[in-house]
């Protein structure tokens, strides 16, 4: 026998010989850990907290864009099929869809067998030519993305019930309106206009109060009667919680995975952390917004209640994944200082229609 040679393992009482066993079990684990990594079983999306999010959110196809606005459909197509392996560039959901994946590893470590995890959707009005390169693209940065929605030119908004979606991401803001008419939690995701690192171990998401997690019933006052007569309803209201806005259920989805972490004593070490950042003073009117959260069974880790102070610089303290807001003057604050951050078009403060902060993508393909 050559040195090195592996041995065929004899049956027992048959002279085998007591090295062969070690080395033998040496070299099977050895080629196992050559064949290739199996990849975890996808939730029923029934069971999981389903984010779905545009290509154009989660990779940056200015180019292609570009390409699609100036010649058209059939150039775009074919420019996709000509660079197909030629990965593309994070976009704004990225750094986001990362954390969610950090979080689905620490819920499987803990939680072997439950369905109760992160499920990422890819959805997009892309033609199915294009769904090479977004696979090439998903598998180049080594996301686990399994479910597909291509519709080839169509809103593919009409699917996202059926995917049992808790919440929509995407960069054409008239898709994410016809999501928030459906009743879905969405919202439509900026660039920030510089880079700024996040947590890669820690999920942090911000939230804006009134129209993002409350109705707009608060600003309303604000808009009729003015600051004095908001913070007296607010004070005589103080024990009537606010009616639910379009993300309360995805803070919901979030307290519900937190609490995974937190039966297992985890709390301090929970690797999702959230933030309710709003306009509202402690003072006057931040009571209502606690005892709200309070009586649906919630609560956000962090709660920062600004007066009226911009919310960027705080923004870039806290350093999210992502930060909700209605209103655009917000985001456009929160881009500034880094942050990438999502519009939610609910509620009063979007009539008359607002004018859209920097770097907004441009409409048209996902």
């Amino acid at each position: 026998m050559e040195p090195g040679e592996l041995r065929e393992p004899r049956e027992p009482g048959r002279g085998a010989e007591p090295a062969a066993a070690p080395c033998w079990e040496e070299a099977k684990t050895f080629y196992e850990n050559l064949a290739p990594k199996k990849k975890p079983k996808s939730p029923k999306p029934q069971n999981a907290v389903t984010i779905a999010v545009s290509s154009r959110a989660l990779f940056r196809m200015d180019e292609e864009q570009r390409i699609y606005t100036e010649q058209g459909v059939e150039e775009y197509v074919r420019y996709q099929l000509e660079h197909e392996n030629e990965p593309f560039s994070p976009g704004p959901a990225f750094p986001f869809v990362k954390a969610l994946e950090a979080v689905n590893r620490r819920l499987r470590e803990l939680y072997p067998d439950s369905e109760d995890i992160f499920d990422i959707v890819l959805v997009t009005n892309n033609h199915a030519q294009v769904g090479v390169r977004l696979i090439n693209s998903i598998n180049h940065y080594d996301l686990f993305i399994e479910r597909f929605c291509m519709t080839g030119g169509n809103s593919p908004i009409c699917y996202l019930k059926a995917y049992h979606t808790n919440l929509y991401l995407s960069a054409d803001a008239e898709k994410v309106r016809e999501a928030i008419d459906e009743g879905i939690a969405a919202a439509t995701i900026f660039s920030p206009s510089r880079d700024v690192a996040v947590s890669q171990s820690q999920l942090r998401v911000a939230f804006d109060g009134d129209a993002v997690l409350f109705s707009d019933e608060s600003e309303r006052i604000v808009k009729a009667h003015g600051l004095d007569r908001f913070f007296e309803h607010e004070k005589a209201h103080e024990n009537k919680p606010l009616a639910q806005g379009p993300l309360k259920g995805f803070l919901e989805a979030l307290g519900r995975l937190q609490k995974k972490f937190y039966s297992k004593g985890l709390r301090l070490e929970c690797p999702i952390r959230t933030y309710l950042v709003t306009a509202r003073s402690a003072a006057s009117s931040g009571a209502r917004a606690l005892k709200t959260l309070r009586s649906w069974g919630l609560e956000t880790d962090e709660a920062l209640f600004l007066a009226g102070a911009p919310k960027g610089p705080l923004l870039e303290k806290i350093r999210p994944h992502i930060f909700f807001d209605d209103q655009m003057f917000h985001v456009a604050g929160a881009q500034e200082m880094g942050t990438v951050a999502a519009h939610v078009p609910y509620g009063v403060a979007q009539t008359p229609q607002q004018t859209a902060p920097m770097k907004q993508a441009p409409p048209s393909a996902q």
